[in-house]
């Protein structure tokens, strides 16, 4: 990675997080980006777009420096896509909702990555963001990650826009990479450089933490596709007025980088299951499902979604961090002292 890097300014110096909305809330297909996921590890550095640089380097025939002028000067490309937090990388089998829908505005990293002319033998993509410092108690130096050559750089971006303006500093201004369809922490915020190499990152964030145990155990890999999820926005569990015999519209949002096949939902505690209507699938965004129920008495109920990607994975129970989310919601009026969930 890029040496003798100056020093940073920050807005705000170690761990700073802002959880997006409760999935209840994410009512809009593009989540607006005040409602949008912050999570930075070491600070929100303070840089300045005009003395900004982006070093491409490494195993490429021709390294390159430049500016976000220089960016500016491609063609922009827009991509719609989920954003989501893999969660707490040190409590990775937490489950996570926090995700988002957003459009990101910027260069194609294809496109850079031609002008440098990347070598054979390159196998990965080092990023590496203008953040350092601590975490975790442990002295990480900068925010490094790793990509894997020929999947991840299909559809990436340098992006400079979210949600049609430009980045603010807590989601990486001046310039981000933007990795469709894998997990939140390997888009780099406040990029610095581009490092093409034929092994992975040494870096407490590509060795350390975003790990996840293989199906044996024996060994781990990296938290880098985002797997297949759902979430039920509605009915909420603040929700009133529901009433039994009368259709009650279940909807909500289902992704993963595999795509979705389908979407069933529960309504008694995961005991039986429905199909729910899907939407087409739209890249790298999210799809809506709907199920219309009708609940056939007063009570409390226990809703659920599992979804099931094109690959045949379906969402797991618990214990991972794309477990199955449910709410327990109140129909009519419940009878005093009576917490047993209807079937």
């Amino acid at each position: 990675m890029a040496a003798n890097v100056p020093d940073v300014e920050y807005h705000h110096r170690g761990f700073f997080g802002r959880l997006p909305s409760k999935p209840h809330d994410l009512t809009d297909r593009i989540t607006p980006t005040v409602q949008s996921i912050v999570l930075c590890h070491m600070g929100i550095p303070r840089l300045s777009a005009a003395r900004w640089r982006l070093d491409v380097g490494g195993l490429v025939e021709r390294p390159i420096i430049l500016t976000q002028d220089d960016l500016l000067g491609f063609e922009k490309k827009q991509v719609t896509s989920v954003h989501q937090c893999a969660g707490s990388p040190l409590r990775p089998d937490e489950p996570s909702q926090r995700v988002c829908n957003v459009v990101w505005g910027g260069v194609p990293l294809s496109t850079i990555l031609a002008m440098a002319g990347v070598r054979p033998e390159a196998k990965y993509l080092w990023s590496q963001g203008a953040d350092s410092g601590e975490f975790g108690n442990v002295e990480c130096g900068h925010y490094v990650k790793d990509l894997p050559l020929g999947q991840a750089d299909q559809n990436a971006l340098l992006a400079y826009e979210m949600n049609g303006a430009p980045l603010l500093a807590e989601h990486g201004f001046p310039v981000r990479l933007v990795v469709p369809g894998y997990y939140g922490t390997n888009s780099v915020k406040w990029l610095q450089t581009l490092t093409l190499a034929d092994t992975r990152a040494n870096s407490p964030f590509t060795k350390r933490w975003y790990l996840d145990p293989d199906a044996t155990g024996d060994r781990t890999l990296p938290v880098w596709r985002t797997a297949v999820q759902s979430v039920i926005v509605s009915p909420s569990p603040e929700e009133a007025n529901l009433t039994p015999h009368n259709a009650i519209n279940v909807w909500g949002w289902a992704w993963g980088d595999e795509g979705v096949d389908r979407v069933l939902v529960s309504t008694d505690g995961g005991r039986g299951w429905e199909e729910a209507a899907l939407e087409p699938q739209a890249g790298h965004a999210w799809r809506r499902f709907r199920y219309e129920w009708r609940p056939s008495a007063a009570g409390l109920y226990k809703l659920a979604s599992k979804a099931t990607s094109m690959a045949g994975v379906v969402q797991p129970g618990e214990g991972r961090r794309n477990a199955v989310y449910s709410i327990e919601i109140v129909v009519g009026e419940q009878p005093h002292g009576d917490t047993a969930l209807r079937q």
